[in-house]
């Protein structure tokens, strides 16, 4: 079994299930010590340490951080997974709903950064790998705020990946599609119609089916891995084709 990632630390948020924990297990496999920051530890038990943190709190970052430099003296490797959902359009949607998928989505991944940099500064394989989203370069119905939140990230990853291109901190993002997750899962089971929203939503993407957890990992993977030097400042797409074909139906 390979082992590139042999003697490296991680750092995952949102690592307790779904994407997050695809790539915890995949690092895992390929030597890497991980991190999980999440709510709950999910299935993270024998994949990975768990530290309990919110995103959207200043004092459970700084103090998840703080659990982090007491393990190790640096980290190799920060992928900004954790986030949340929001549907409706703009009339819908609420100042309150706004603010709270903002300061998690965007600010949490800025937090989580920020409070990281002293440690990836330690490294001489440093990455950032942000999960962004298909929203944030297509319009999709009644996706306003999450919308925005991705946009936001896409943004934030090339604007970091400027900052840091300095210190030789590569900061990279990866954009899914609909992934086969269970956040997908629980708003399909609350659909009036489950079997007819989710042919719907593989019917969107042109490959016709739903992007696998795995797939969306090897991505993270692969703009982690410290063979990819003059990789920064990269969106990569993982939405079968969503983002780019426009295929005859």
């Amino acid at each position: 079994m390979s082992t590139d990632f042999q003697g490296f630390n991680v750092v995952i948020t949102g690592a307790g299930s779904g994407i997050g924990l695809a790539v915890a297990k995949k690092l895992k496999a390929l030597g890497a010590q991980v991190f999980g920051l999440d709510l709950n530890a999910g299935e993270l038990d024998g994949v990975g340490t768990w530290i309990e943190c919110d995103i959207g709190s200043d004092e459970s970052v700084t103090k998840a951080f703080a659990s982090i430099a007491g393990k190790v003296s640096k980290i190799d490797v920060l992928i900004n997974n954790a986030g949340i959902g929001a549907q409706g359009g703009v009339e819908a949607a609420t100042t309150e709903e706004w603010n709270k998928v903002l300061n998690i989505n965007v600010i949490g991944t800025s937090r989580v950064s920020a409070a990281a940099l002293p440690l990836l500064r330690k490294s001489t394989d440093a990455a950032i790998v942000n999960t962004c989203s298909v929203v944030a370069t297509v319009g999709l119905p009644k996706r306003a705020i999450y919308s925005a939140s991705k946009g936001a990230i896409l943004s934030l990853t090339l604007a970091m990946a400027a900052d840091l291109l300095p210190e030789k901190i590569r900061v990279n993002c990866v954009n899914p599609g609909t992934a086969e997750t269970p956040w997908i899962g629980r708003l399909l089971s609350q659909a009036a119609d489950p079997a007819k929203e989710r042919a719907a939503l593989e019917a969107r993407q042109p490959m016709g089916r739903l992007v696998s957890a795995d797939e969306v990992a090897n991505a993270i993977i692969y703009l982690a891995h410290p063979g990819q030097k003059s990789t920064t400042g990269t969106v990569l797409a993982v939405d079968g084709g969503l983002h780019s074909l426009n295929l005859p139906k």
